[in-house]
């Protein structure tokens, strides 16, 4: 089961880092205008993502597609902590929620699933290479782990910029990956390097439970993530990823220290994904009441108790907001139908050799 409070640990030798949603009047001590755009981005992440499933059944989408279904309080969650005037975000294959929690319209985001030109990479990317350089979103990586090495790069030159060329900008660098990818080499290089050099780099492990079809607890010797910082010198925290609230102030403390202290952040984010591996994974290995039991701890489900209790959300205000994202995503759909495919010149654009 996902923690019910969250928790920290390691932000230097010795130390802890609090990682609980401020205690005062209302929900988290934040008011509706801030809690309903993140319910409102959960939702369309979770109906963009279902509707996706369903073209993909019916052989609109093509290739490889990745569902985000129940771990949408991640994206959201971390993503509301950012200044995307400054900072960057690089995750892995699974990414649509962080497209759309970046900013990014469903309408260019499904365009791409179809393979269109009116997609976001021009329909040459697909599921796995969403990517919004204004929206300062560099992808979507289909290499598992090849985003980690990247996104320390990405910090490498926020670092260079600010102490070499003087600039004033204290940029932070997320990176998402699952917890199947933390077992490759590529990790252990990028954060030891981003210690050595003090990036501003928040490392996130989108830990689902699963490396595709296998259990951590079969493959890790470790299970809890968060300790792998102490080899790295640097803070790790154990997050809540059912609780978008637990996870928005997780990463804006760990953004607080990747600014102000330049230190690298080992980010462990317990969460669940109620899908497959992918769309040709029927997941078998996990049994009905053991997704029943997470779903009932649904991130979405949780922010509108939330808000209903507090008096901020009623039944009929949710079903207005899921009702105009329904709208939304269908429209998606039905610009992605009727856009054209990419012309066949464009093979050799966007190339470097």
């Amino acid at each position: 089961m996902a923690r019910e409070r969250t928790e920290a640990v390691n932000e230097s030798p010795g130390k802890k880092v609090s990682t609980e949603p401020n205690q005062v009047v209302g929900v988290g001590g934040y008011d509706k205008k801030f809690l309903l755009p993140l319910l409102r981005k959960m939702v369309l992440i979770r109906r963009f993502e279902e509707k996706a499933a369903q073209m993909y059944g019916v052989r609109k989408i093509g290739g490889f597609c990745h569902l985000y279904n129940g771990q949408e309080a991640v994206a959201v969650g971390s993503i509301a902590a950012l200044d995307l005037t400054t900072d960057y975000v690089l995750t892995a294959y699974r990414d649509h929620g962080h497209a759309i929690a970046c900013g990014m319209e469903p309408r260019p985001i499904m365009a791409e699933l179809f393979g269109k030109v009116t997609g976001s990479s021009r329909g040459k990317g697909g599921s796995m290479h969403m990517f919004d350089a204004e929206k300062h979103f560099l992808g979507g990586n289909g290499i598992v782990g090849a985003q980690i090495p990247m996104a320390t790069g990405v910090a490498f030159t926020q670092m260079y910029r600010r102490k070499v060329m003087g600039e004033k900008a204290g940029g932070v660098t997320l990176c998402y990956f699952g917890d199947g990818a933390i077992h490759q080499g590529a990790f252990h290089e990028s954060l030891n390097l981003a210690s050595v050099w003090k990036l501003p780099a928040i490392y996130i492990v989108e830990n689902n439970q699963f490396g595709m079809g296998t259990a951590v607890k079969r493959v890790s010797a470790v299970e809890d993530f968060a300790v792998k910082a102490t080899a790295f010198d640097m803070p790790g925290m154990t997050l809540d990823g059912m609780n978008v609230l637990a996870v928005y102030e997780g990463i804006k403390k760990a953004a607080g220290l990747a600014r102000k202290d330049e230190t690298p952040v080992l980010v462990d984010i317990k969460t669940y994904r109620y899908k497959g591996h992918s769309m040709s994974d029927p997941a078998k290995y996990r049994t009905r009441d053991e997704v029943e039991s997470y779903q009932e701890q649904d991130p979405i489900l949780i922010l509108k108790k939330l808000m209903i209790d507090a008096k901020m959300l009623s039944d009929a205000e949710y079903k207005k907001l899921d009702d105009e994202v329904k709208v939304i995503v269908q429209d998606s759909v039905d610009f992605a139908e009727s856009s054209d495919q990419p012309p066949l010149e464009s093979m050799y654009e966007d190339i470097y050799a």
